[in-house]
């Protein structure tokens, strides 16, 4: 998936809004004034961070080891860093469904 795919997707849920509030090179998606995904517009390779059940975020970053890594700038616990272009679309937006539930 592509910045403008994610884009599409995650502005089709209920109540997310979309800003640039770390200036111009990532674009931040909330839900009730949160945080739930972030799109680093830069990066090569393209990344987008996504808040992850614990649990779930390490079983993940086992199964696809350097393609879901540690959220970079973010609490590496709670949230996953994703090599969005390299993860089947399906993959990319089951974490971003997970994301926006447990931000909801």
């Amino acid at each position: 998936m592509n910045a403008e795919d994610i884009r599409v997707y995650a502005l089709q849920k209920e109540n997310v809004t979309e800003g640039f509030p770390f200036g111009e090179d990532t674009l931040v998606f909330k839900v009730n004034n949160k945080m739930f995904l972030l799109v680093a517009l830069a990066n090569v390779p393209f990344s987008i961070n996504v808040k992850c059940d614990p649990d779930k975020a390490i079983q993940l970053r086992e199964e696809y080891a350097n393609k879901i890594l540690p959220g970079y700038h973010m609490n590496k616990r709670h949230w996953n860093t994703i090599l969005a272009e390299s993860i089947k679309s399906d993959l990319v937006k089951g974490m971003i469904d997970d994301s926006y539930e447990l931000v909801r």
